[in-house]
């Protein structure tokens, strides 16, 4: 176990250190507007270059990954913001608007987790069935339709039709019904699709076939055995998928005027602040490789066949 965990930790740094090295490089690679204020037509070459200089962006690339990575993991400085915010510690903008999407991803999976998996094992009760043909007509419309699309529509028609805000206020409670609306739906076909699948894949297992045939009556085969063996390896996604809802969604924030990160990311990119684009996607990147982690942690608790070194022919 402990040489298991020790493994996927050392993956998860080697994962986030190629990213990281990825995201910079890729960055440099862009305009050099992104690295000056608003008034960069109007500076000089000499002036150009001076903050250039300054900014270290005279140094070949794999001098400035080293000094990078250096302030990074020495003093955990992603460094300073040029447009948004100008001259403002990146992760100071960052720990400002995270506790918002915070907000609206607990209260999201409080609601999506539970019915999304309700919605599965009700599923998975039987193949075909009314509640197996509407649930899976709700994943595949999902699916099949952009996300862009339906978040459009629920807020136009719940805002028409319902009378709901059309916008979030932090002053007016009624405004966190649509955002918390639109941001379960995907939430709950994420959960309904994997919970029937492990349901129906223990369902159709050689124990339970015998469990039936024994005379074990079919409430108890399907709680006691099915439902706890199938949510084993439901463990390995829920933490990434708690993490990436907590720090927000992307295009559900920018279309509520919603102050998070993920609304900040949109507005950055669009500002063509790089320091600011380079912080948000790494801190992004660390939390999905942190839920993976935590994934692997999680499921090598709750199923002990998980091992890292072999012994005989069995892993």
């Amino acid at each position: 176990m402990f040489l298991y965990i020790i493994k996927r930790i050392l993956r998860s740094f080697l994962s986030l250190f190629l990213i990281i090295c990825i995201v910079f490089v890729l960055l440099r690679q862009m305009p050099i507007e992104g690295y000056f204020p608003s008034n960069y037509d109007r500076l000089t070459e000499l002036e150009l270059n001076n903050i250039l200089r300054n900014l270290g962006l005279l140094d070949p690339v794999l001098v400035q990954l080293f000094n990078f990575l250096k302030q990074l993991f020495t003093e955990f400085d992603f460094g300073r913001s040029i447009r948004y915010l100008q001259g403002r510690p990146v992760i100071e903008i960052i720990a400002s608007k995270a506790p918002i999407s915070f907000r609206f991803g607990m209260i999201a999976i409080f609601f999506s987790m539970p019915l999304g998996m309700s919605l599965g094992v009700m599923m998975s009760r039987k193949k075909s069935g009314a509640w197996d043909k509407i649930g899976t007509g709700y994943i595949v419309l999902l699916q099949a339709m952009p996300a862009a699309i339906y978040f459009v529509l629920i807020q136009l028609y719940g805002s028409s039709l319902l009378g709901l805000p059309l916008l979030y206020n932090p002053e007016v409670p009624r405004s966190l019904i649509l955002p918390i609306f639109t941001m379960c739906l995907p939430n709950i076909a994420f959960y309904a699709l994997w919970m029937r699948r492990y349901m129906v894949d223990e369902i159709n297992k050689d124990y339970i076939k015998l469990a039936r045939a024994k005379g074990v009556p079919n409430t108890t085969i399907f709680f006691q055995h099915v439902f706890r063996n199938a949510v084993v390896p439901m463990t390995n996604t829920i933490p990434t998928a708690i993490l990436m809802t907590i720090v927000g969604g992307i295009i559900i924030e920018s279309l509520y005027s919603i102050p998070g990160t993920g609304g900040l990311l949109v507005d950055v990119i669009r500002r063509q602040d790089n320091p600011m684009v380079q912080g948000l996607v790494i801190v992004y990147s660390s939390l999905g490789i942190l839920g993976l982690l935590l994934g692997d942690i999680l499921m090598a608790f709750v199923d002990p066949r998980i091992k890292l070194h072999k012994k005989g022919d069995q892993r």
